[in-house]
């Protein structure tokens, strides 16, 4: 069986719950296929770097699937035609990445920084006229 790895933006007014129902479909989709999912990665909401149908941000969902060619058809054309979609990219792989993603990864990276907020270094310099 061929590997892929299957994004898509889902629009930003959707619930989270929404999302969840958008993968839970997809999902039947492949499995109606005879294909496997074999993770599925919800990242949240995000920026788009250019707005795409009136939509500044998307969620983005990420399928680590399993399966024949006609399965990945099948459901880009569903995707296609679902309103509430509003990109997705399929692509062939070697292997699934274990453990989280990349994206994933970076998530949990800027959680764990915090909030920058007031850096107290800049605020001086400004208050004593610029000096170094």
């Amino acid at each position: 069986m061929a590997l892929y790895e299957h994004v898509f933006l889902a629009r930003q007014d959707l619930s989270q719950a929404q999302v969840d129902a958008l993968a839970a479909a997809a999902t039947e989709i492949v499995e109606a296929n005879e294909g496997k999912v074999v993770k599925t990665e919800t990242w949240g909401l995000k920026g788009l770097a250019y707005k795409i149908d009136r939509n500044r941000k998307a969620h983005y969902v990420l399928l680590n699937l399993e399966g024949p060619g006609a399965m990945v058809a099948e459901l880009e054309r569903q995707q296609r035609i679902n309103e509430d979609v509003i990109r997705w990219l399929t692509v062939a792989v070697e292997a699934h990445e274990e453990g989280p993603s990349a994206q994933m990864r970076r998530n949990e990276r800027d959680r764990e920084r915090g909030d920058r907020g007031d850096r107290g270094d800049r605020g001086d310099r400004r208050r004593r006229g610029g000096e170094s």
